[in-house]
């Protein structure tokens, strides 16, 4: 449904290192560096599918009603995306584990950005 999602951030290096961090937890890398932004996607493409980007003066998240949603191919990747999101300066906001508000195999785990953005892994084990 969405080509990609860019956001900005108030530290490009710090942010690069974090994101980083949780896509190779996620399966997913680096695959566009430039002097500005940085760009995260499925290795070996060219196509970023979340972009950062440096943005002068103070970075404002979107309200606490937003976050980005990252799927993950199984629950230890879940458990590694949170755990490389604190080791690189995230701060949790909700530990891996199952969410059975959501549905009866939601595993996820939540935490919050250097500069505030909300995050979420998730992995759903699907039947069929």
């Amino acid at each position: 449904m969405l080509g990609h999602i860019s956001f900005g951030v108030s530290d490009l290096a710090r942010s690069a290192a974090f994101y980083d961090a949780i896509m190779q937890a996620l399966g997913l890398a680096r695959v566009f560096t430039g002097e500005h932004a940085v760009g995260y996607g499925v290795a070996g493409t060219s196509e970023d599918q979340l972009l950062i980007a440096a943005r002068p003066g103070p970075v404002r998240p979107p309200s606490d009603g937003f976050h980005l949603a990252f799927d993950a191919p199984d629950r230890p990747a879940v458990d590694r995306f949170h755990a490389a999101a604190l080791q690189a300066g995230g701060t949790d906001n909700g530990p891996p584990g199952l969410r059975p508000q959501y549905g009866p195999d939601y595993y996820a785990a939540f935490v919050i950005d250097p500069d505030g953005y909300h995050l979420e892994a998730k992995a759903m084990v699907r039947k069929g």
